[in-house]
C-alpha cells in the first residue's frame, strides 16, 4: 500500500488571532504552528495502515520553508518521506493549490509508483475551503469521499471502504476502487505524539524541496488535465478584500460578597435564575 498524506501548516487552534494592519493576513509573529487537526488524523491513519498492510508513506505540504517543521513532525510518528512545495509564505488560493499538488502527484507517481490512497483533511483549520482535496481528485480522475471517520479494505485489497456520518444520524458507507482520494475528519483515530527517538530519526531524513515561489497573482490555477488553451476565456474568480475577526464575546463577573454576608445575595441570585423557588 502506497499512501500520500497532504497537510497544511496552520496557526495553533485556540490561540488569539490578530490581523496585520492592512487586514490582509493573520499576524503570525506570536503564534505557534501545527498541522490541521483533521490532517493529523490523516497522518496517523496512513502510519496505521502501513503498519498493518505494509507499504510506504509520504507527506506533502505547500507552504513556506518553516513548514518543514510540520513535515518532520509527521515523519517522527512514522511517515517515510516528505515533500515540501516551498513558497514565499503568501497564501495560495485553493484552485492554484490543487493544481500544483495534482502536478506534483503525477510527477511523484512517474518516479516512485502510483499512490493507492491520497488522504486530505476534510478542510483546513484556517481557511475551511473544503475544495483542495476535491479538486485534486477531479484533476487526477480519481474517486473521492469527504467527511470520513472510518476506513478499512476489502479482502482483495483492491477497494477501500469508508464510512461517514449521515445527516440526521446513522452512517453512510462507500466502496471506492483504488487508487482513491479521501477527506478525513477528526475522530477517525487518536493521533499519537512524536516520541524522542522518532524525532531523532526524523531529523536524519531528507525533505524533498520543490521551489514554488509566490502565489500565481490573479491566476485561477490549472489543475492536471485542464485545457490551458481555455485559460484566457475563464471567468475571473473572486478576490479577497480583507479579513475580519468575529466579535469577541465579553463576560463579566460580579462579587456578591464575602463570608456569611454573601448568603442573602446568593439566594436572591438563585431565585432570579430559577434554581430556587421563592
Amino acid at each position: 500500500m502506497n499512501i500520500l498524506v497532504c497537510v497544511k501548516r496552520v496557526p495553533q487552534t485556540g490561540g488569539r488571532i490578530v490581523l496585520t494592519p492592512d487586514s490582509q493576513a493573520i499576524d503570525t509573529r506570536f503564534l505557534g504552528f501545527t498541522i490541521s487537526p483533521h490532517e493529523e488524523c490523516g497522518v496517523e491513519e496512513a502510519v496505521r495502515i502501513v503498519e498493518k498492510e505494509g507499504g510506504s508513506t509520504a507527506v506533502l505540504t505547500l507552504g513556506p520553508a518553516e513548514a518543514e517543521e510540520q513535515l518532520r513532525d509527521a515523519m517522527a510518528i512514522g511517515i517515510d518521506r516528505a515533500i515540501l512545495l516551498e513558497t514565499d509564505g503568501t497564501e495560495w488560493d485553493p484552485v492554484s493549490t490543487a493544481g500544483v499538488i495534482a502536478e506534483t502527484v503525477e510527477a511523484q507517481e512517474a518516479a516512485n509508483g502510483e499512490f493507492d490512497l491520497i488522504l486530505f483533511g476534510n478542510e483546513a483549520a484556517d481557511t475551511g475551503d473544503f475544495q483542495v482535496g476535491v479538486r485534486v481528485a477531479t484533476a487526477l480522475g480519481r474517486p473521492i469521499i469527504n467527511g470520513i471517520k472510518e476506513i478499512w479494505f476489502s479482502d482483495s485489497r483492491r477497494e477501500i471502504l469508508a464510512r461517514r456520518e449521515a445527516p440526521g444520524g446513522g452512517w453512510e458507507t462507500y466502496d471506492l476502487p483504488l487508487p482513491a482520494v479521501l477527506g478525513v475528519k477528526e475522530g477517525l483515530n487518536l493521533p499519537r505524539y512524536p516520541s524522542v527517538p522518532g524525532r531523532l530519526r526524523a531529523k536524519k531524513k531528507e525533505v524533498e524541496k520543490i521551489a514554488m515561489g509566490a502565489s500565481p497573482s490573479g491566476a485561477l490555477g490549472l489543475g492536471a488535465g485542464e485545457d490551458a488553451a481555455g485559460a484566457d476565456s475563464a471567468i475571473p474568480g473572486p478576490t479577497k478584500r480583507r479579513l475580519r475577526l468575529p466579535a469577541e464575546e465579553r463576560t463579566a463577573a460580579a462579587v456578591l460578597g464575602t463570608g456569611p454576608d454573601a448568603a442573602p445575595a446568593v439566594v436572591d441570585l438563585l431565585q432570579k435564575i430559577g434554581v430556587l423557588a421563592k
